[in-house]
């Protein structure tokens, strides 16, 4: 068992390294490359990886501290502000996610009768505006880590003895405070359910255009057929991220509403594999996708 623990650490460490290049790497992409004439598409993409990156540094020093301390040794304050800023990266990556999905929907949407008319958000103010809305969200639904009781008067489940749990939605079979259950189908409502079904619906009208288009077959200059090849590259690149999205929070609201922290000692573990594959995976996605992972890029000044 001894030995299954600490290949299991070294999976979770190496996918917190990956998903750490992976988003540092989009990031530093983006900016390079694409910064003095952004776009919202690039914009939104921003805002996922450096969700995505600021919740795989707050686990890293969560790792840090609960493993370095004694069970007493992190005080409650300094845990909740962890698992604040923890959630927060996960809300927004999550939100971002919902904005991409919807963003491409929409300049997909009446391809096939209309060429590229400009919607809502490609105004950057507009995109601007949207990130922030999806900012400010993850800071409210994250809020309520401060005032819920983060374990019983008796139970302690988290990893390694540490009064700090990795997950506050655990709480013993004998004691779970009503704030704690209420939060949990909160979150798991309006953090997975509905981002799954805005995902799901706006994948499923991103491929019946795809389909579509397949059917068309349009005369095209060479600039006009190398941008509408760029597009439907970022497209697909779009459609495996969001497939990528849909299978692990369907996973994860499976396991939260099926397993009991009490009965999988490993908990935490599985948890922690499950939500970090999109957010470790994703950037590479997006990033080969959209053509920004090339040594050609990266070295324009």
């Amino acid at each position: 068992m001894d030995g299954f623990s600490i290949n299991l650490l070294g999976l979770r460490v190496f996918i917190l390294c990956i998903g750490l290049m992976g988003n540092v790497f989009l990031i530093l992409a983006i900016i390079q490359t694409k910064f003095s004439r952004v776009k919202s598409f690039d914009l939104f993409l921003l805002g996922l990886a450096a969700a995505n990156l600021e919740e795989i540094l707050i686990v890293t020093v969560f790792d840090v501290i609960t493993l370095r301390t004694s069970s007493d040794g992190v005080d409650a304050w300094s845990c909740r502000s962890l698992k604040f800023l923890t959630k927060f990266g996960e809300i927004a990556s999550i939100l971002f996610t919902v904005l991409i999905s919807v963003f491409r929907q929409q300049k997909l949407r009446d391809a096939n009768q209309r060429a590229s008319l400009p919607i809502y958000l490609d105004s950057i103010r507009s995109a601007w505006m949207a990130s922030g809305v999806c900012v400010l969200l993850a800071a409210l639904l994250s809020l309520p880590v401060f005032i819920i009781v983060p374990e019983g008067p008796t139970g302690n489940f988290s990893r390694n003895g540490s009064s700090c749990p990795l997950d506050f939605f655990q709480c013993s079979e004998r004691y779970c405070p009503t704030l704690n259950a209420v939060y949990k189908y909160l979150f798991l409502l309006v953090c997975n359910l509905l981002p799954l079904a805005v995902v799901t619906v706006t994948g499923c009208l991103i491929i019946a255009v795809l389909l579509g288009q397949r059917t068309k077959v349009t005369p095209a200059s060479g600039g006009r057929r190398s941008r509408g090849s760029n597009l439907h590259r970022s497209t697909v690149a779009v459609l495996a991220a969001m497939g990528l999205f849909q299978l692990d929070w369907t996973l994860y609201l499976i396991f939260q509403l099926t397993v009991s922290p009490t009965d999988f000692s490993f908990w935490a573990e599985a948890e922690f594999l499950i939500s970090f594959s999109y957010t470790s995976i994703s950037p590479y996605v997006y990033g080969i996708g959209n053509n920004l992972f090339s040594l050609k890029n990266f070295k324009k000044k």
